[in-house]
């Protein structure tokens, strides 16, 4: 039988499965043998199309096309959390119907008023009553401490945090969305994605000393930009993946999520499975590589032994520099740590190049590990004195500066991190220069105080350290707080800062109103609603409103509310790759709140646009880019018949009263997301399914 026969057989099987109803035992026993015959045939699949085959419940798995699929596990954290808990009380739902849901607390540890102590008792309550286990405050940054303690191979995973593909490390398909999706995911729908198209990134080839997995993930970056992957998933093969251990392919597919695509993967091997039993896990693992005649859409090939040490300058992930050009160059603050670079492995490499040296005078040096369990195994191996030693301040294992939570720069400083964005202002510091390099050149720069390719440390006695994973990690679960029987009566505990999600309203059939912002290309969720101090208010949509913008025009809310005020809606023009960045369905509920009902964009980026539905706001792409430039701030736009257009499939003009002009934009929706926009969002949508 020829390749092409066994997958024309395969979608054939396929189809059978969409269209067979399993009403009776005949039918489902006919049902079970089309899909053990689908398993015989199964040859030619990527790793991401074995798990996928496994857990889409709607649609066809076409490349391009929307479909459902089945979430196993689901985890969200405190900044993102309280509105998904929120929004998943408002289900009417009595229990998670996942295999395993998770509450992480590791964003707003820094309590300075009562909001974020709130907002942590609010979920370990709601977790309490509805079956979902609670990760304390200082248990650990939610990817690191998940792929230590609950990450399966095989398994998918939805996660309330843009960086949730950390789990691909571990072979599994782990997506970032939403609070509201994986809320609905919790209460048991389906999560729907663009059946992906698959890039390889073919490794061959080993690290030299010095270079790291974080160069690996630059280079990628500086291969494929941080725009235009939409859709895509990158899937890790070759000879070189046998060389990394699992927390450096979790810095990989962590970062993969400055790329904008769905989500990374690497296969599930011999090292994944002795990282498990390391974990006291062996049972969890099962092996899953892609078969050796899989077709990809693309190959990209990357061989280990030609990188060298890589940094992201400001103000991108995409802005990829070598060291040695970036070298000599004054360091203000180093920043070790975040979900990206700080595990066992990490922070023990680091230990070791600092054994015995000092921080520079003029370095402020932090360290943060990912985990308590990090935490407690380097202290138990000695690195933890050593780091100690070297005057590096101890911070909690959570997200902390990579957040803008703490540890903010002086003005116009340099700082180093080993976190995932250096996005404007994210630092909390607007004026600070901030750089994302491995943990190597971080330890170079606390020892030299400037920028310094970690490979001349050799020049000052200081050899590479090679640090081989424990065949045991000292493990230590008793910050989580599981689940009992017969907990349906716990009382759920509301703050004064916690507020019912704001309703949306159906989509007018008549969008009319101003362009209250027009932005540039690559605006992160960071620039339209920030992190670090404010994020206290997430569970206070008003409050939280206020900030919308204020990186790029905190004359933003005022205007907003204006327009709003006086009946008239409020557009938002954009370039390419809108949303970049973060989950945070904040970037979508507050523009809501505020009668945000369209963005007209160049380009949107995947979870971005899925919040705007969420919360019955269109999601436009100009057809002719060019149109771009001939709209401006507070122009009147005027967009008439939204729901026949919709409905019919038509073509969207934009008419611009102020000038006088008409465009098209295009609109990328399935027939469920039309639904939802005109019902004015995923909850009404869903109530009025109930009905």
């Amino acid at each position: 039988m020829t390749k092409i026969n066994q997958k024309n057989i395969l979608i054939i099987s396929r189809l059978f499965i969409c269209l067979i109803p399993c009403k009776s035992l005949l039918n489902a026993s006919r049902y079970f043998a089309i899909i053990t015959y689908n398993e015989m045939i199964n040859m030619g699949m990527a790793i991401t199309e074995k798990i996928l085959s496994k857990h889409v419940t709607e649609g066809k798995p076409k490349k391009g096309s929307e479909v459902g699929i089945k979430i196993d596990q689901t985890l969200t954290q405190d900044a993102t959390g309280t509105m998904a808990y929120l929004q998943f009380e408002a289900m009417g739902i009595s229990k998670v119907k996942t295999e395993l849901s998770v509450s992480y607390v590791d964003h707003n540890t820094v309590q300075i008023g009562f909001e974020n102590a709130d907002d942590h008792k609010y979920l370990q309550s709601v977790a309490e009553k509805y079956g979902i286990v609670y990760s304390r405050a200082g248990n650990g940054i939610c990817h690191q401490v998940h792929l230590e303690r609950f990450g399966k191979p095989g398994k998918t995973l939805l996660g309330s945090d843009s960086h949730t593909p950390t789990g691909g490390g571990i072979g599994m398909i782990a997506i970032g969305a939403g609070g509201l999706d994986v809320a609905v995911a919790m209460a048991g729908g389906a999560f729907y994605l663009t059946y992906p198209k698959v890039i390889k990134i073919n490794l061959t080839g080993k690290l030299r000393p010095w270079v790291a997995a974080k160069d690996i993930i630059l280079k990628i970056l500086d291969i494929f930009t941080t725009k235009g992957n939409v859709g895509c998933v990158f899937e890790y093969g070759g000879e070189g993946v046998k060389t990394l251990s699992v927390p450096e392919r979790a810095t990989i597919t962590n970062m993969g999520a400055e790329c904008g695509v769905t989500t990374s993967v690497f296969p599930s091997d011999e090292i994944t499975k002795e990282f498990l039993k390391a974990q006291g896990r062996e049972k969890d693992w099962i092996e899953l590589k892609a078969d050796d005649d899989a077709e990809y859409d693309k190959v990209v090939d990357i061989n280990l032994s030609e990188l060298e040490p890589l940094a992201a300058t400001p103000h991108s992930p995409g802005n990829i520099k070598t060291v040695r050009e970036l070298e000599g160059m004054d360091v203000d603050q180093v920043c070790l740590g975040s979900c990206t670079n700080s595990s066992y492995k990490d922070l023990m490499t680091v230990a070791h190049i600092l054994k015995g040296k000092k921080n520079n005078t003029n370095v402020s040096f932090v360290v943060a590990p990912g985990s308590k369990q990090v935490l407690e195994n380097i202290i138990k191996d000695g690195g933890f004195t050593d780091i100690v030693s070297s005057g590096a301040r101890i911070a909690e294992s959570a997200c902390g500066f990579c957040i803008g939570n703490s540890q903010s720069p002086k003005t116009d400083a340099v700082s180093l991190r080993t976190s995932n964005r250096n996005f404007l202002s994210r630092s909390g510091t607007k004026s600070a220069q901030i750089y994302l390099v491995s943990p190597e050149t971080a330890a170079a720069a606390v020892i030299t105080g400037k920028f310094t390719d970690p490979r001349d440390l050799e020049k000052i006695g200081i050899k590479y350290p090679s640090i081989d994973m424990p065949a045991q990690f000292y493990l230590d679960d008793s910050m989580f707080i599981f689940p009992k029987e017969n907990s349906g009566k716990v009382k759920i505990y509301r703050g004064p800062n916690i507020g019912d999600p704001p309703a949306s309203d159906p989509i007018p059939d008549t969008i009319a109103g101003e362009v209250t912002i027009k932005v540039e290309d690559k605006i992160t969720t960071d620039h339209i609603i920030p992190a670090g101090s404010k994020m206290k208010y997430r569970s206070n949509v008003p409050k939280y409103s206020e900030f919308l913008f204020e990186v790029v025009d905190p004359t933003f809310h005022d205007r907003a509310e204006k327009i709003r005020d006086s009946g008239k809606h409020n557009i938002i023009v954009a370039g390419l790759s809108y949303g970049q960045g973060s989950s945070r369905e904040h970037a979508a509920l507050c523009p809501m709140y505020m009668g945000v009902k369209a963005v007209i964009a160049k380009s949107l980026e995947r979870i971005h646009k899925a919040n705007l539905i969420n919360f019955g706001i269109i999601p436009l792409t100009f057809k002719n880019e060019k149109d771009y430039d001939s709209i401006d701030q507070a122009d009147e736009l005027e967009i008439t018949n939204i729901k026949e257009i919709l409905e019919a499939g038509k073509t969207v003009v934009v008419r611009n009263k102020t000038k006088g002009l008409e465009f098209k934009v295009d609109y990328d929706l399935s027939d469920r997301q039309k639904m939802i926009l005109l019902a004015g969002g995923t909850l009404a949508y869903m109530k009025k399914q109930a009905k």
